[in-house]
């Protein structure tokens, strides 16, 4: 079964139901790319009007899961997944809808078909930027994602 975004959007209800509270919904998701979006409305808002930085992170942190989760399936190996540490930097209010887009597939082949050839862990820092309506950057997160083939 493929990974699709009508998939992942139903996990988040059963499974992640605050991010779907919130609005998280992903786009798109191919071999390269995975595109999530959030709109700033009053239930993911901070005092100041604008997205509370947690949102943007579940926004940021599922482009780059869902996008690792796609690969590890495409492998056909059972390899666990882990957030093991992650950085951000907030650069504009959020507002309107935010897109959040990790590119970075190539990355994480590479540290699948390291892993797998080694059977050591692994971990590969993924990108995403979040970008609003006007093409203007709002935030960057980076999360370090470890990957290990299970025996």
């Amino acid at each position: 079964m493929s990974i699709t975004p009508s998939k992942l959007n139903s996990f988040l209800m059963f499974k992640l139901p605050s991010a779907f509270l919130c609005g998280v919904r992903v786009k798109s998701i191919d071999h390269t790319t995975c595109i999530v979006t959030v709109k700033h409305r009053w239930i993911n808002q901070n005092p100041f009007n604008s997205m509370f930085w947690a949102v943007q992170g579940m926004a940021a942190e599922l482009t780059t899961g869902a996008l690792m989760m796609n690969k590890i399936k495409e492998s056909g190996k059972k390899i666990s997944m882990l957030v093991a540490n992650n950085n951000a930097t907030f650069t504009k209010k959020a507002t309107g809808r935010i897109t959040f887009e990790c590119n970075e597939g190539h990355l994480i082949d590479q540290a699948i078909n390291k892993a797998i050839e080694s059977m050591d862990g692994q971990t590969v820092w993924l990108n995403a930027k979040g970008i609003n309506t006007d093409g203007i950057e709002v935030s960057s997160f980076n999360f370090e994602w470890t990957i290990k083939v299970k025996k």
